[in-house]
């Protein structure tokens, strides 16, 4: 039988693959700049493969692809009336590929985000950005999502506006905030703060995704968990940041030889500045270690990184029988039929 998310939760960590969008755009599935998800509609097949790989990389969630998916970011490319449909194809494929999952059925979540258009000192956009949730969970509920995810907030009452329409469809609600350079989100609110609150009005899980590599994401889990009583998700980014550039946003490459198209690395030229996956290990290990229960990756993570994440705290994926295995290297190896004069080159290969 399908447990509940909540159930997954007093069993053990979560597992929840994300970074949809960076992954698709490097497919050649979606357009960088709008990153709207037009790829429900257009390239179906690409977003169940791409919700294939990361579910049977280990995600327990198969996590509907619909950030940047409301009406502000489909009004901006001029395609209003395709915003239901987008919703409803996205759930839909996720139902699809979350019921392939040969030991367990995935959970699937619905998913609204950051509108950047929400304004606290305009009550026009207030009301305009909790029309925008309403609709989309909405939709959620009547697609019979199992959770609702909330993410990448930087205003607590933007996060407050959408927990209270996730509750009033009696969904389950993940709510993780997006922290920018200032280092605590734009109404004011310390996010170990913001959280608590969110706790306290309802959300099973709190935390924090995107923006933030795990160096700079680290220090305030550690404080959401000393603040919180209950469920905590963390979801960095697989970029090294540093405490003088916290997050991607203005990351530099020092080692770009090219003029960028854009001011900064982001969003298409970060490549070089990707964590690999033992450092992503590592801070899965140290996450794990103190009590964080939710945990996967965002923007920029690859299968094979959320499978190092999950084998760290003690899951094995579907896909774990591909994980690395030098053995047999050419190189590298120790298998005894290995040559020698060939292994024995390694450090001058």
């Amino acid at each position: 039988m399908k447990r509940s998310l909540e159930q997954r939760l007093q069993d053990g960590p979560v597992i929840c693959g994300e970074g949809y969008l960076f992954e698709l755009e490097r497919r050649g599935y979606l357009q960088a700049g709008s990153f709207v998800p037009e790829v429900a509609l257009d390239n179906p097949q690409a977003l169940k493969q791409t919700y294939r790989d990361y579910m049977l990389a280990g995600s327990d969630v198969v996590l509907a692809f619909t950030y940047n998916g409301h009406r502000e970011k489909m009004r901006i490319i001029g395609k209003e009336e395709l915003l239901e449909p987008l919703n409803r194809q996205a759930i839909r494929l996720a139902k699809e590929v979350a019921q392939e999952h040969p030991e367990e059925e995935a959970l699937v979540a619905g998913n609204v985000s950051n509108t950047n258009l929400f304004n606290p000192e305009d009550p026009e956009s207030i009301r305009k950005t909790r029309s925008m949730f309403a609709e989309m969970i909405k939709w959620c509920k009547e697609e019979g999502v199992d959770f609702v995810n909330g993410e990448t907030f930087y205003y607590y009452e933007e996060a407050l506006i959408a927990l209270e329409e996730i509750q009033k469809q009696d969904l389950p609600a993940v709510i993780t905030f997006g922290l920018m350079g200032e280092n605590v989100l734009r109404d004011g609110y310390e996010v170990e703060e913001a959280c608590r609150l969110l706790k306290e009005k309802g959300a099973l899980v709190v935390g924090m995704n995107c923006f933030r590599g795990p160096a700079t994401m680290q220090p305030f889990i550690e404080k959401i968990r000393n603040t919180v009583d209950g469920y905590v998700g963390a979801l960095p980014i697989p970029y090294r940041t540093t405490e003088e550039h916290p997050t991607f946003f203005n990351l530099p490459d020092g080692g770009c030889a090219c003029t960028l198209p854009t001011e900064t690395t982001f969003p298409t030229s970060l490549d070089p500045l990707y964590t690999n996956r033992y450092e992503l290990a590592e801070w899965a290990k140290e996450a794990h270690g103190i009590g964080v229960n939710y945990l996967g990756l965002c923007c920029g993570a690859s299968p094979a990184m959320l499978r190092e994440v999950a084998e760290t705290v003690g899951r094995t994926a579907v896909n774990s029988t591909y994980s690395p295995d030098m053995e047999k290297h050419f190189l590298f190896g120790s298998d005894d039929t290995l040559q020698d004069h060939i292994t024995s080159y390694k450090t001058k290969a």
